[in-house]
């Protein structure tokens, strides 16, 4: 058996402000919240449940797409609409949008969703497996997930 993940831990640069987006945007409820010396760290999840997102407050600056790493965390959902519906309330929060709208996964797919960056410029993505065909894929020949 392979090991699954359990949780993804974001260094973030203001916990505050990605909090609120994580909870307040994102609807992850916070699991637990403290503090070591002078650095502080929340950790997200579904109700009562596991973390699923931990939020570290030790960054000193941006996201940075030119450095090894993280490339994009991808949640799912189970339908087109719930992704459509995330897409309005960040639009309306004034997030930074990858794609215009919601967009295939490849050429002619069946599963697509809505490329986005949080506060910190990390890149995220919300997915559902059906409902975006006939949507455009962004790139012809590579996921629509890898470059953006």
């Amino acid at each position: 058996m392979t090991p699954r993940l359990a949780h993804t831990g974001l260094n973030v640069t203001d916990l505050d402000r990605s909090l609120a987006f994580y909870r307040d945007l994102l609807g992850f409820a916070l699991l637990a919240e403290g503090k070591e010396d002078d650095r502080r760290y929340a950790l997200l999840g579904e109700g009562g449940g596991q973390p699923l997102v931990t939020l570290w407050q030790q960054a000193q600056g941006p996201y940075d797409r030119d450095r090894a790493g993280l490339h994009h965390l991808a949640f799912s959902v189970d339908s087109i609409d719930r992704v459509r519906a995330y897409e309005s309330a960040l639009r309306a929060a004034g997030v930074d949008f990858a794609h215009d709208g919601v967009v295939a996964h490849r050429e002619g797919g069946t599963s697509g969703g809505i490329f986005f960056h949080d506060p910190d410029g990390t890149r995220l993505e919300i997915a559902a497996p059906l409902g975006p065909e006939g949507a455009p894929a962004p790139h012809a020949s590579a996921p629509t997930c890898g470059f953006f």
